[in-house]
């Protein structure tokens, strides 16, 4: 457990670094699309989910994809990997570890793996501007969603990224999961969305 924690803290770091590199890239020759107090927020959310969604399509692709049924002694990936000696966590288990780890080393931004149909309800949409995003994203395959709310006395800008079934066995999972809400994934479609806040 302890080495899982320390992949997804470095896992993270790498993260936030990335994010930056590309926030301050981004702004080279483009003084005028800054507003006067930083970096545009869309920019910012932008290129924290192009990390995050490399980050969560490669450990999709390139580990879960190849892990499974190939014999007794194999690495499965399991919702409850820990109670396994051979488990290993889902995509959005991940997801969430890595979230998690950033909540307790940053609040300059905060992000969530939700869903209109969600296997777990914690990662149900709860505010009215990420229903409207989920939404969106459904509605308008290949498209991002933007908007501001207020969650007690702090405005914040809010971006939802389609969460897209890249992988045979997020769809097999998902279809078949004696909790899904939804059977009938196909590959390609939007299972849910990352919610990205930053405060501004």
């Amino acid at each position: 457990m302890q080495a899982m924690q320390d992949v997804v803290k470095h896992k993270v770091s790498i993260l936030m670094a990335t994010a930056l590199s590309a926030l301050l890239l981004s702004g080279c020759g483009e003084e005028e699309a800054k507003p006067a107090g930083g970096i545009d927020p869309k920019v910012y959310t932008d290129s924290l989910f192009a990390v995050m969604n490399a980050d969560r399509t490669n450990y999709t692709k390139l580990i879960i994809a190849r892990l499974g049924p190939q014999g007794a002694d194999s690495i499965k990936p399991h919702e409850y990997w820990e109670d396994l000696d051979n488990g290993a966590p889902l995509p959005a288990q991940m997801f969430r570890y890595g979230a998690e780890a950033v909540s307790e080393t940053s609040s300059d931004f905060s992000y969530s793996l939700q869903s209109l149909w969600p296997i777990n309800s914690q990662n149900a949409p709860k505010t009215e501007l990420e229903k409207e995003g989920l939404q969106f994203i459904v509605d308008n395959p290949g498209e991002n969603f933007y908007g501001t709310e207020t969650l007690g006395e702090v405005s914040y800008y809010t971006a939802v990224y389609p969460d897209v079934a890249v992988a045979a066995p997020c769809v097999a999972c998902h279809n078949n999961h004696k909790d899904s809400p939804k059977t009938d994934f196909e590959m390609g479609d939007v299972m849910g969305g990352v919610v990205i806040r930053v405060p501004m």
